[in-house]
């Protein structure tokens, strides 16, 4: 009797997981790799929000961080907003980096796939994958651009604070939300003015995302083909990656993000020329604010970009495992096969 109700739990068991493996298989590769990047994206962005919160003042409020070091820059926020400061438009950051993730991963596959089946002439090393993160990262930055304005007006806006006999910057409008961000910008000028700063973004990231795939790819062929599953090595080529492709383009994220909130700062209410395109952003801030403030937060950066790329390296092959997404390799053999 024993044995029999054993066999009937086993059986049961068995055919419930030939259930779950058969609704997971009819889940399209593409659609697992959208769901695995984005849950890393979103996963990465909170972990180091703090960071990339103190990046963007750096960036943007000269005048108040420029003499500040990393950790005197995150104390200054905490004393000034709380420990809620640090997070200050994550949630447009989130929001955005889920489908940017997603797509990016996705796109690049898609492109690398055509490259492959429609120029054949170009081969199949790291050159097709420069081609294709590049095409994969103007994708997905237009689909996603204004949330990134939304998430950076939100993280340049800083609680009102008496410094000495004067308040130098709580004259800044004041949003309520991503929703508030979009109308308020919007009314500004259209939907032209929620791509503000568009420009020095495409030409920014078409370098760097095709370099990050490049660089990784390239780092993965130079060492033995037993340790290249190895998930400590798969972070050390890809933040290697990331820092070389960051520091190349850094000076573009720059003007992007002064042309994101220049119509927030009280310097454009007196006159000050406003940054229209990146050329002209470039030398404007040359002139007026040095060069080394197109590499300011540059050191932030760093220290983000490591962990940030660790954890989203990591949560994505996680992920990956649970909803048994077969390695690139095999799965860009059954997109040629079909």
């Amino acid at each position: 009797m024993g044995s029999s109700q054993g066999s009937t739990l086993t059986s049961a068991t068995a055919s419930a997981a030939d259930v779950d493996v058969s609704l997971l298989d009819l889940v399209p590769v593409y659609i697992k790799e959208l769901i695995a990047g984005g849950a890393a994206g979103g996963f990465s962005k909170t972990a180091v929000a703090p960071l990339e919160r103190v990046k963007i003042l750096m960036q943007t409020r000269t005048s108040e961080f420029k003499s500040l070091g990393i950790f005197q820059s995150l104390n200054k926020v905490k004393q000034q907003e709380g420990i809620l400061g640090f997070y200050k438009g994550n949630g447009a950051s989130v929001l955005r980096i889920v489908p940017y993730a997603a797509l990016h991963f996705m796109t690049y596959e898609q492109y690398r796939c055509w490259i492959l089946n429609n120029c054949p002439s170009l081969g199949s090393g790291p050159s097709i994958d420069l081609l294709a993160g590049s095409a994969a990262g103007g994708t997905a930055v237009l689909c996603t651009y204004p949330l990134d304005l939304a998430r950076t007006k939100l993280a340049y806006e800083m609680a009102n604070t008496r410094i000495g006999n004067s308040l130098s910057y709580n004259a800044q409008p004041s949003y309520n939300g991503i929703k508030d961000v979009f109308r308020s910008v919007y009314m500004e000028g259209g939907l032209r003015s929620l791509y503000r700063g568009v420009g020095p973004t495409l030409i920014g990231i078409l370098p760097y995302a095709g370099l990050k795939f490049y660089i990784y790819e390239e780092l993965k062929t130079r060492v033995p083909e037993e340790h290249q599953k190895s998930v400590v090595l798969r972070l050390s080529c890809g933040a290697l990656a990331g820092l070389f492709g960051q520091t190349l383009t850094y000076p573009l994220d720059v003007v992007r993000r002064q042309m994101q909130v220049q119509n927030n700062q009280q310097s454009n209410q007196l006159g000050s020329p406003q940054i229209k395109g990146t050329i002209q952003g470039l030398n404007f801030i040359l002139r007026n604010q040095g060069w080394r403030q197109l590499f300011a937060g540059l050191s932030l950066n760093y220290v983000k970009v490591v962990p940030s790329v660790a954890i989203g390296f990591t949560a994505y092959d996680m992920i990956k495992s649970i909803l048994r997404v077969p390695p690139r390799e095999k799965t860009a053999s059954v997109q040629a096969s079909a």
